[in-house]
């Protein structure tokens, strides 16, 4: 699976590989995303493999437009076996402009990388969620903002979405299992929203990364104070770490910017004394397949951060099915 996702030079090694054993798409990593999401979506309750469900999750009051949002479930969520079991959440943000909240299942391909991961027994079971941070405009690079007298995408996102996956599902609703992560505008969003809310997350999973607005600070309107207030590479050096917050930063070698910024941004972080884990991937440039190679070292860097326990019967609230 690695090999298939990594390089063009050993690519089609690993795509012979995954050919052999499993069959199907291998040559067009997007069309079968696709097809794992319509899979596990059509997933029926109590099987054995991950199972996607996708939820309104409208507030208006914060968001015009918000869509739904995709959550995959682990295998065996749905067992009576584990009715009093509580999962850790990986929240997984699209890139801007055009980003839905099915990319990270189609591009991303998170679902054959979850089947993967846990087939190998290499991570524990965990719920992932694809928010659509759109505000029903996805020709805008809205960067997770709460935009003055706009959508508020922050607040949207770490008050309305994330309440209700903790109401909705059995998750470990406290920080130290909860993710953030993001590729290109989304790992901005993941960047910029972790750090603003330690009290929310633990972790930071970063690809395709740059840390300050630029010019897409005009959304705020010309106000300074608000564009300092969301520009990480201005505040990281000053900014009170309440909490400690781990973080994974992946660029791939081809983008040389992407590079840089990983590089910089780590640095950063270090000074500060936050755990960070910097990954570059051979060949690879400011795309999905970048993103889609990725994940699964993201997602395993999530889990090592995840606290090592699964008796969650004092922490979080009721959930429902």
């Amino acid at each position: 699976m690695v090999l298939a996702r990594g390089p063009s030079f050993i690519a089609p090694l690993g795509r012979m590989i995954v050919d052999d054993t499993n069959g199907g798409d291998q040559d067009d990593p997007g069309a079968r995303g696709a097809k794992a999401l319509k899979f596990a979506r059509s997933a029926r309750a109590g099987g054995d493999q991950p199972r996607l469900v996708r939820i309104p999750l409208p507030d208006p009051g914060l968001t015009p437009g918000a869509g739904s949002t995709n959550v995959l479930l682990p295998p065996g969520y749905d067992d009576p076996a584990n009715a009093n079991r509580r999962y850790p959440v990986v929240y997984l943000i699209h890139g801007y402009p055009g980003g839905t909240s099915d990319d990270w299942f189609t591009a991303g391909d998170a679902v054959g990388t979850m089947n993967q991961l846990y087939s190998h027994h290499l991570v524990r079971p965990m719920i992932l969620v694809g928010a659509d941070m759109t505000a029903g405009d996805t020709g805008t690079d809205w960067e997770c903002l709460n935009v003055p007298h706009g959508p508020r995408l922050e607040s949207y996102l770490t008050e309305h979405v994330v309440g209700q996956i903790d109401h909705r599902f059995r998750t470990l609703a406290d920080r130290g299992d909860r993710a953030i992560g993001g590729m290109s505008g989304g790992g901005f969003c993941a960047l910029n929203v972790g750090l603003r809310h330690l009290p929310e997350f633990a972790t930071m999973l970063i690809t395709l990364p740059y840390d300050t607005l630029g010019t897409d600070a005009s959304l705020l309107g010309g106000d300074k104070a608000l564009a300092a207030a969301n520009d990480p590479r201005a505040y990281i050096p000053r900014m009170r770490f309440t909490q400690p917050i781990a973080a994974m930063i992946d660029a791939g070698m081809g983008s040389r910017v992407d590079v840089q910024v990983a590089k910089r941004l780590a640095r950063s972080l270090l000074a500060r004394g936050q755990r960070v884990a910097l990954r570059e991937e051979p060949g690879m440039n400011h795309t999905w397949n970048t993103a889609r190679a990725a994940l699964p070292f993201l997602i395993a860097f999530a889990d090592q951060q995840f606290p090592r326990t699964t008796d969650v019967q004092q922490v979080g609230v009721p959930g429902r099915h």
